[in-house]
C-alpha cells in the first residue's frame, strides 16, 4: 500500500520505535541553538507583551518551572500548601522540605523567570497557569486524582509554556489523543491520518506529541479538515523537535496550540519524552493506539491512559505485523477496547448529552442509543444498594475499562452517582425503568 500524501513515509525520516535514541538527541540539541518559531503574533504586540511586568504568581511558577524537572511531586505539594510565591521563596531561600530541595537545589540558583517570560513573548508563547480562566483544570484533574491513589505519575503540571492561537480550556472540552509507532507502517500512517480527519470533522481537538510516523499523521489529519490540534512536546515550545516537523508545528500553532511544561531553551531527553505522555493522557477523553511495538513508548501513554481512569482505545492489526504487537497485547490483557473507525472512537470516548444521547433529562427519550454501552451500564444501575463498577461490567457485559470511563460521564449528566457503597442510579431521575 502506498503512503497517502501526507504520510511521512513520503520522505520523512523515522526515529526508533522505543525510545529517542542518543543520536537523535544530540541532533535536536544542536537545532535548538538556532530553531525557532513566530505564530503571526503582530511585533507591537509582543513588543507590549515583552515590556509588561509579570504578577509575582506568574514570576514564581516561571521560576517553579525553570528549576524542578517534571513531574516534582513534592513541589506541586508545597505549592499547593503554601501557595507558588511563598513555596519559590522557600527553594530560594534553601528552607524548603528536604523532598523538595532534592527536586530543585540543582537549579534553585537559576533566576530566570523574567528571562524566559520576554523570551517566550518575542515567540508568541505565553505562561498559563493554574490561576489563568484558559488553565484545562478539569482535564488534568485526572492526575491529581490518580496521584491521590498512589499512581506515581499523577503529579499536575505547575505551569504550562503555550504557543498557539487555541485556549486550552477550549480545546480540551473535546479532545482525544491519538498516539502510535514512530516507525508506523502505511497502513497505520493511512488510519492515523484518517482518524485524526474525522475526529476533527466531528469537532474534536486531536492531542498527539509531535513525533514522526502515528503522531504526525494524526496532525496532518486534523490540518487538512480545518480542525484544531494540540502538540505536546519533551522540550521548549522554542524548540523544533523532530526538527523534519518544524513547518508542521507551526501550523498546529496556527490551529491550535504547542505546549510543553518545560521553559524556553530546553532540549530533549528520554526521560522527558516519558513525563509528557501523562499530559498527552490527562488532556484528552480517551486515548486511541493506532500501532505500537511491543517496546512502543505509545504503549507508556496507554498505560498512564489507564491509571488516571480515562478510556483507552486501540485499532487492532495484523497478528503478523510488528508494528500492531503492542495493540493486539493490550487488546488480549483486556486493557482496552478495539475501533475500527472514527464512529467508534467518539462513541467510546464521547461525552453524554454531547454524543451520544439527543437530550439528557427528557424522560421520553432513550439517553443513548438502544443496546450502545452507555444504555447497557446506566441498565445495569440500581436504585437501591449500591454496585461496583466490577459487578456492573458483568452484568451489562461491558468491558471493565469502558465501564470506569462512562460511570464519570453518567454522573456528570445527572444520571448516577457515587456513594460508599458503589454506583447507582441518581435519586432525581425520573421516569426510567430501575434495573
Amino acid at each position: 500500500m502506498s503512503p497517502p500524501p501526507w504520510s511521512s513515509a513520503n520522505g520523512g525520516r523515522h526515529e526508533r520505535d522505543d525510545v529517542v535514541g542518543p543520536g537523535a538527541v544530540r541532533r535536536a540539541r544542536a537545532d535548538a541553538r538556532g530553531v525557532a518559531w513566530r505564530v503571526g503574533v503582530p511585533p507591537a504586540e509582543v513588543a507590549v507583551s515583552a515590556a509588561t511586568p509579570a504578577d509575582p504568581v506568574r514570576l514564581a511558577r516561571a521560576y517553579l518551572v525553570r528549576v524542578a524537572e517534571p513531574p516534582a511531586a513534592a513541589l506541586v505539594a508545597l505549592v499547593e500548601q503554601d501557595g507558588p510565591v511563598r513555596a519559590a521563596e522557600l527553594v530560594r531561600s534553601g528552607d524548603a522540605p528536604a523532598a523538595v530541595l532534592r527536586e530543585t537545589s540543582a537549579r534553585a540558583h537559576l533566576e530566570l523567570a523574567e528571562t524566559d517570560l520576554r523570551n517566550g513573548a518575542t515567540i508568541g508563547a505565553r505562561l498559563v497557569t493554574p490561576e489563568d480562566e484558559e488553565w484545562p483544570g478539569w482535564p488534568l484533574a485526572g492526575l491529581c486524582a490518580a496521584g491521590q491513589r498512589g499512581v506515581r505519575i499523577g503529579v499536575e503540571p505547575l505551569a504550562l509554556w503555550v504557543r498557539g492561537v487555541g485556549r486550552l480550556d477550549e480545546l480540551t472540552d473535546r479532545a482525544v489523543a491519538v498516539v502510535g509507532s514512530r516507525a508506523a507502517s502505511g497502513y497505520g500512517e493511512h488510519v492515523a491520518a484518517e482518524f485524526g480527519h474525522g475526529l476533527s470533522e466531528a469537532g474534536v481537538t486531536v492531542v498527539s506529541g509531535a513525533a514522526h510516523g502515528i503522531d504526525g499523521a494524526a496532525h496532518r489529519g486534523a490540518l487538512m479538515a480545518a480542525g484544531s490540534t494540540i502538540a505536546v512536546l519533551a522540550c521548549g515550545v522554542d524548540i523544533a523537535y523532530p526538527a523534519g516537523h518544524d513547518r508542521l508545528l507551526s501550523l498546529v500553532a496556527d490551529r491550535g496550540a504547542v505546549l510543553s511544561e518545560y521553559p524556553p531553551g530546553t532540549p530533549p531527553a528520554r526521560h522527558r519524552f516519558l513525563a509528557r505522555n501523562r499530559l498527552i493522557a490527562a488532556l484528552a477523553a480517551g486515548t486511541v493506539v493506532v500501532e505500537a511495538g511491543r517496546r512502543s513508548g505509545a504503549k507508556n501513554t496507554a498505560a498512564t491512559t489507564c491509571a488516571i481512569g480515562r478510556v483507552l482505545m486501540v485499532v487492532p492489526g495484523p497478528v503478523t505485523s510488528a508494528s500492531s504487537l503492542g495493540c493486539n497485547e493490550l487488546l488480549r490483557g483486556g486493557e482496552a477496547i478495539a475501533v475500527s473507525t472514527v464512529h467508534d472512537v467518539i462513541e467510546t470516548a464521547g461525552r453524554i448529552g454531547v454524543d451520544l444521547a439527543p437530550s439528557v433529562g427528557d424522560a421520553d427519550e432513550p439517553i443513548a442509543p438502544p443496546g450502545s454501552d452507555t444504555m447497557r451500564v446506566h441498565e445495569a444501575l440500581s436504585r437501591g444498594a449500591g454496585r461496583s463498577a466490577e459487578l456492573i461490567a458483568v452484568e451489562s457485559g461491558v468491558p471493565l475499562p469502558r465501564v470506569r470511563a462512562l460511570l464519570p460521564e453518567l454522573e456528570f449528566a445527572g444520571l448516577a452517582s457515587r456513594g460508599e457503597s458503589g454506583w447507582r442510579r441518581a435519586r432525581n431521575e425520573s421516569g426510567r425503568g430501575d434495573a
